[in-house]
């Protein structure tokens, strides 16, 4: 009776764990799991790689197709199956048979890196619990890195081509760069799993290769874009507050706090969806046009209801009296998100638009209210993007209320 079960096989940590008689469960750094053979063939003991480790149940169609497989050919198997072949290769060790010889004498077809990365997310995707995560596990990979790389066969990608994918949005979008560093490591410990790749991959040394990336914003915690939808319905669920309704509208437009928490009456034209931020009240000291999502709106016309005169703040604590810098923070808290920061939502926005939309980067950070570098500017001073900024923030709106069906804004200005 093997040491392993199916719940330990889909929780196991990262390293190296025996089932008894030679078999191993490879866990990897990035998730990859995958089965070892320890066997010893002319006084050698080897490894043999015997296919990646399935942690979760089967449907009948993939169990059908599992089934067409010889089970020596098969490369994802469950538990079971992996014992299984495992005895079906020592077996032929104790017959005098080589298994590493005869496995070499079947060419083995190299997918390409998209191929291998859409396998690997195939794989995967059963052992996460975020759907989101899941379904947006692709999405970095697919808008920065295919391009430059996905029709490249997986056994011949090197550090200097992941660098080389990275440059480009590795100072300009830095967590989503990161992001897909570690997805492309797991594609690659996935492809070398699968016998596609003849070693393991080491890419520490591509960020020897690429500048430093900027700190400044680091201290501003931020919460996975993915996660963002759940806790806006929670938010939604609540008794409505003050507080709880200014951390809605906040993460909405993608503002800063002190944005919202002095935001006046006379500065929102409701009918137009309009919000103009005087330049006083801006970091960067110059007027801030908000266009306005139906979601946002709804939000205003709740806190209409409770204003106390036509000029006044929209979100307060007493009539003439600003919400304090730290309610936003404490509804936070005490909704359990205290590792995140309300400024991080700006940070979840971008990266939300970097990785699902094709939306250029100079609209985004038009709507963050970031100076644009002086050569943008000068191309782009006649517009503040304006409609293309209503697009997106009804996208973001959308995209937060849990609607999948969003568009991407086309690429060009």
């Amino acid at each position: 009776m093997g040491k392993l079960t199916a719940l330990k096989v889909k929780s196991a940590a990262e390293g190296r764990h025996a089932d008894g008689d030679g078999l191993y469960l490879l866990v990897k750094e990035s998730g990859a799991r995958s089965w070892l053979l320890r066997i010893q063939s002319d006084g050698v003991r080897r490894d043999l790689g015997l296919g990646t480790a399935e942690t979760g149940p089967r449907t009948k169609e993939a169990q059908a197709s599992a089934d067409s497989i010889p089970l020596l050919d098969r490369r994802s198997l469950t538990l079971s199956e992996a014992r299984d072949k495992a005895d079906a290769y020592k077996r032929l060790v104790k017959a005098g048979i080589d298994p590493v010889a005869e496995r070499k004498k079947v060419p083995v077809a190299i997918p390409t890196f998209e191929k291998a990365a859409r396998d690997c997310h195939a794989e995967l995707k059963a052992g996460w619990r975020n759907k989101k995560h899941a379904d947006g596990w692709l999405s970095s990979l697919a808008s920065h890195i295919f391009p430059a790389i996905g029709d490249k066969p997986v056994d011949a990608i090197t550090s200097i081509m992941v660098r080389d994918a990275l440059a480009p949005i590795w100072l300009t979008i830095p967590e989503t760069s990161r992001r897909a560093l570690q997805r492309i490591g797991a594609v690659l410990d996935f492809a070398h799993i699968k016998g596609w790749r003849p070693s393991e991959t080491s890419l520490k040394s591509v960020r020897k290769g690429l500048p430093r990336q900027p700190q400044a914003d680091n201290h501003f915690a931020a919460m996975p874009y993915e996660d963002v939808p759940a806790y806006m319905a929670q938010l939604a669920s609540a008794d409505t507050t003050a507080g709880r309704d200014a951390l809605q509208f906040t993460i909405l437009n993608a503002v800063r706090s002190n944005e919202t928490r002095f935001a006046a009456w006379p500065e929102f034209d409701l009918d137009k969806g309009m919000w103009t931020i005087p330049a006083a009240r801006m970091k960067m000291k110059q007027v801030h046009i908000v266009p306005l999502a139906p979601a946002a709106i709804k939000i205003l016309r709740r806190r209409f209801e409770a204003r106390t005169s036509d000029d006044g703040l929209v979100f307060f604590s007493s009539p003439r009296k600003a919400l304090s810098d730290m309610t936003m923070t404490k509804v936070m808290r005490d909704d359990g998100r205290d590792s995140v920061t309300v400024h991080g939502f700006r940070s979840a926005f971008t990266d939300w638009a970097a990785e699902t939309t094709s939306i250029p980067k100079e609209v985004v950070d038009k709507a963050l209210a970031h100076k644009l570098p002086d050569k943008v500017e000068a191309a782009y001073r006649r517009t503040d993007f304006l409609e293309r900024r209503r697009a997106l923030m009804t996208m973001w709106a959308d995209y937060c209320a849990g609607v999948s069906n969003v568009v991407r804004l086309a690429a060009s200005a």
